[in-house]
């Protein structure tokens, strides 16, 4: 048996879906000799995270002991000690003295002495003397699940043990149930751990982890919007989840729009036991509280419950149902509120949803409420729920629209079939602007099954291929299809055309074949009087032009931006406004690029058009990015990654910019991660467009992260490909400064010079001057680093001042970094601290982390030439060594910045705000500075900084 506490192996990733961190927390107390309690409610996952540790410590010589209580055996005295002791105490049983021994024994096997001496002194001792007999030999683990199922005498035992088991090697780790008080319950069970135990709460899931789940344990073919009801009516439980998923694969009648999920006779059971105790009345107020949307007290009156007060009162009680200030009714768990009404008799559904249809006063709920009380078609009920459906579209809501829609045409007649298309291809519609884009193409495939207008069979064609989003290869088939269902009717044939021009775009990656497809497209659709068409391949013929350098881009977005207007193409995210905005972002007009971005964000936002949000969200983070607001930048990327993966929606793009984000406010490491898995979806879709843009991303993080051989091989890959598709203009994803800079740091300089020299050419035809100002700034790296130490400052002075005029920050400081490095080549010492301050204030501004981090580097982040000042600096490092004063250079970045404020007299606060790290990371550096210079307090560093300047 091995002794010490090894690191273990980590668990198989099926096992712990969406518990990297309390695994992480945990396995780390652990591996230190410390102890874990966990606690939460049923089903969140406490058993998966015990046996899992319990395995894996398991496997490195660790004696384990274990027990799971239960209710149905808590009643047993000593039962938890037998699971724990029962297959390990003969084995010691030797060392132990007499009295003990025979106490042991006895509770163990529950014969001999009375049950009063079994609970003495002396079977406590016992007990404690088996773990220090088995510690002796190596480490311990004690692993109790469902503590609060364990019996009160082996609970006093492990307590009694807990409190002296300090200084030997034995851990514990258990898992309590908290169905009430979450606190309430940890105090109660935290006694029975050792005192520094760390306790952790496990949380709920995530919609995206809830939807990793499901697709882990064989239910991936379950729809997006199916999986978010999952994960809405669980609560992010995994069991419940689980439990409901299984439900409804076998399921041969799915829910109807609007209706909350099936609920299996397990979770029923499991959520509904105190309904027993309540009156029939109660149960006829609860079923009408949780058919409506958001049930008042008012509400529940007004729909025939006079008693509504009294009879929630009784359900609240029983932690059934809450009532807030504004006196809404609300469940205390969602899964309560779907059991209720899935037990409930489909003649008492409808009765309830009746009595709210007479109560409702907003016409959606009106409508939902007679729909779901109305058996068979009706077109009453039909056009009525179709009203409704524009309502909610127009409030922003097409979620809402879509379930209506459908509702609107499962009620139509049956006589009019192509009605109830349209009604369907209306519902799919909305559901692509909520996001839902497996419920589009599954409605959209359902209307093909029956259709027969060429006008419906397009426009579901249609759907179908925006539902893949950008897995095009996965629906070519469809394009020659939907032609021949187009024939020649031109608005039919504008439709097809323009969709045909995004998978040229993304599949193929040619840009000018792209534009040319889309002006064909527009052409048709003015042909046929499509104003809306038109403008859609107008604005994506005009992005398309601008990015292959074509001369006509800007007459094309004048065409797509002249009136009339349609107003949801105004709004939408492949519509003129937002293709002006990347145009503007491109010719650098970054503060009417922001204005233009930020307004059509705030009209997703009240549209309810999640993709469109997303979208925008992106834009203005790439532009506060370029604006030197790393910080907004980093908050807006992050918020567009969890919505995209919240949605299930196409990742890469959020990927990418989250990536860039990252490099520039945020973490290294995670760009890098961020942007490699953005490379990787983007090469399984097969997207040539995004590939080249998650690239990018990738190269720049590397450059940041000083893997400059890395960053040179990622960035000529991005050449490559731009290359084929036909993108002249640099400014499309502004790589190539970066290029240029990692080819000077592997000592490339050939190649350097003629990236840049073929980038000046688009560059100056499309006069896009941020970018000449950044391949100033890469040429003058190059003339450094050839020796032409005047030419090379000559030059970032004047790029970094055109820079800054363009508001373009961020590169702007990157300028005035390397010219501080510059100038300290030029023994200009005060010009190189004026650079390098200037580059710091511009830096710390921005909140732009991995640059202060460079700053705090200094100039030996650059390599120098022979012969320069740089070279010296280890013979006078070493002098300092000879007289014994300690090196400052062995601190490492954010130490030496640290130490600097220290030097100009700032406390622990203010190093933290000016840092933008916390005041106990700045303690902890300072602890690390003390040790690495030999030191005690912040007074000595001054000594030696004195000491350091004596010594010249």
């Amino acid at each position: 048996m091995e002794q010490g506490f090894g690191v273990p192996a980590r668990p198989r990733p099926d096992q712990v879906i969406g518990r990297g961190d309390v695994l992480s927390r945990a396995r780390g107390q652990l591996s230190q000799g410390g102890s874990v309690l966990l606690y939460g409610p049923a089903g969140i996952g406490k058993s998966v995270i015990v046996r899992t540790l319990g395995a894996e410590f398991a496997g490195d010589g660790t004696t384990v002991l274990r027990c799971s209580a239960t209710e149905s055996e808590s009643h047993l005295p000593f039962l938890a000690l037998v699971d724990l002791l029962g297959l390990v105490a003969d084995e010691v049983a030797d060392v132990l003295p007499a009295p003990q021994r025979a106490a042991l024994e006895s509770a163990l096997t529950g014969r001999g002495e009375s049950s009063e001496q079994r609970d003495g002194l002396a079977l406590r001792l016992a007990v404690l003397s088996v773990l220090r007999a088995l510690a002796a030999r190596g480490p311990v683990l004690i692993v109790v699940d469902d503590l609060q199922w364990m019996d009160p005498a082996s609970a006093e035992l492990l307590a009694f043990a807990a409190r002296r088991v300090s200084g030997l090697p034995v851990r514990m780790i258990g898992a309590v149930r908290t169905d009430g008080d979450p606190q309430d319950h940890h105090d109660r069970y935290v006694r029975a751990f050792p005192s520094q135990a760390l306790t952790l709460q496990i949380p709920a899931l995530s919609r995206a982890q809830v939807s990793e789940l499901l697709a882990d344990r064989g239910h991936a073919d379950l729809p997006r919007a199916v999986q978010r009801d999952i994960h809405r009516t669980s609560g992010g439980n995994p069991l419940f989840a689980l439990e409901l998923g299984r439900a409804l694969a076998e399921s041969k009648t799915p829910p109807r729009p609007g209706e909350p999920l099936p609920v299996p006779t397990s979770l029923r059971t499991l959520v509904l036991n105190r309904l027993g105790m309540l009156s029939a009345e109660t149960r006829r107020t609860l079923l009408i509280a949780c058919a409506g949307a958001r049930p008042t007290l008012s509400l529940l009156r007004s729909a025939g419950r006079t008693n509504a007060e009294a009879e929630i009162s009784v359900a609240s009680a029983l932690g059934l149902v809450e009532t807030d200030h504004d006196g809404v009714v609300r469940f205390a768990h969602p899964l309560i509120s779907a059991a209720l009404y899935a037990e409930a008799l489909q003649e008492d559904r409808r009765t309830a949803h009746a009595a709210l249809a007479e109560a409702a006063s907003d016409v959606i709920e009106r409508a939902r409420h007679l729909a779901l009380a109305t058996p068979g078609r009706d077109e009453l009920v039909a056009s009525g729920l179709a009203e409704a459906a524009v309502v909610a579209a127009e409030r922003g809501a097409p979620g809402v629209a879509a379930q209506l829609g459908l509702l609107a045409a499962r009620h139509t007649p049956f006589g009019d079939a192509d009605t109830a298309n349209l009604r369907r291809l209306d519902a799919a519609d909305h559901a692509l602007r909520a996001g839902e884009t497996d419920l589009a193409g599954t409605i959209a495939r359902d209307v093909l099954v029956t259709a027969t207008s060429p006008a419906d069979r397009v426009r579901a064609w249609i759907v179908v291929i925006a539902s893949v989003e950008h897995s095009l290869s996965d629906v070519d088939d469809i394009y020659p299809q939907a032609l021949a269902d187009a024939g020649e009717d031109p608005g039919l044939q504008a439709l097809v055309r323009y969709e045909l021009a995004w998978r040229i775009l993304l599949i193929d990656g040619a840009m000018a074949e792209a534009a040319a497809e889309a002006g064909r497209a527009a052409r048709l659709a003015a042909e046929a009087g499509d104003r809306r068409t038109e403008l859609f391949a107008l604005s994506f013929q005009a992005l398309n032009e601008a990015l292959s350098g074509h001369p006509d881009a800007e007459a094309t977005l004048a065409l797509a931006t002249a009136e009339p207007q349609d107003p949801q193409v105004a709004v939408h995210h492949n519509g003129p406004q937002y293709i002006r905005f990347r145009i503007l972002h491109m010719s650098d007009q970054l503060d009417e690029a922001r204005a233009t971005i930020t307004w059509l964000l705030s009209e997703a936002r009240r549209r309810g058009a999640v993709e469109g949000e997303i979208v925008f969200a992106r834009g203005l983070a790439e532009t506060e990015l370029r604006s030197g607001r790393c910080g907004t930048a980093l908050e807006l990327a992050r918020e567009g990654l969890r919505l995209v993966e919240d949605t299930g929606m196409y990742e890469v793009p959020a990927l990418r910019d989250a990536a860039l984000a990252e490099a520039s406010g945020g973490s290294v490491q995670r760009a890098l991660s961020l942007a490699q898995d953005g490379v990787r979806r983007a090469e399984a879709y097969g997207d040539m467009s995004y590939l080249s843009r998650a690239l990018c991303a990738l190269g720049h993080a590397q450059l940041v992260g000083a893997d400059h051989r890395g960053a040179v091989d990622t960035l000529r890959r991005v050449r490559e490909l731009e290359r084929e598709m036909g993108v002249t203009d640099p400014s499309r994803d502004r790589w190539h400064g970066d290029l240029a800079e990692a080819l000077v740091r592997v000592g490339e300089l050939d190649e350097a010079q003629a990236v840049i020299d073929a980038t000046r050419i688009p560059a100056t035809r499309l006069g896009r001057a941020s970018i000449l100002a950044v391949l100033d700034r890469s040429e003058a790296l190059v003339r450094a680093a050839r020796g032409d130490l005047d030419g090379a400052a000559a030059l970032l002075t004047d790029a970094r001042d055109r820079l800054g005029a363009l508001g373009y920050a961020l590169e702007e400081a990157r300028a005035s970094l390397a010219l501080s490095r510059v100038e300290r080549e030029r023994h200009n010492p005060a010009a190189a601290r004026t650079a390098l301050n200037d580059a710091a204030r511009i830096f710390k501004r921005a909140k732009a982390l991995p640059w202060l981090e460079l700053v705090g580097a200094g100039p030996a982040a650059s390599p120098a030439p022979a012969g320069t000042a740089e070279a010296s600096a280890p013979a006078a490092e070493q002098a300092h060594a000879d007289q014994g004063i300690p090196d400052f250079s062995t601190l490492a970045a954010m130490e030496r910045q640290v130490a600097a404020l220290v030097l100009e007299g700032a406390t622990n606060r203010e190093i933290a705000a000016t840092l933008f790290i916390s005041v106990k990371t700045v303690e902890a550096t300072l602890t690390r500075v003390y040790r690495k210079l030999g030191i005690r307090s912040r007074v000595d560093i001054v000594r030696l900084a004195a000491k350091r300047r004596a010594a010249g």
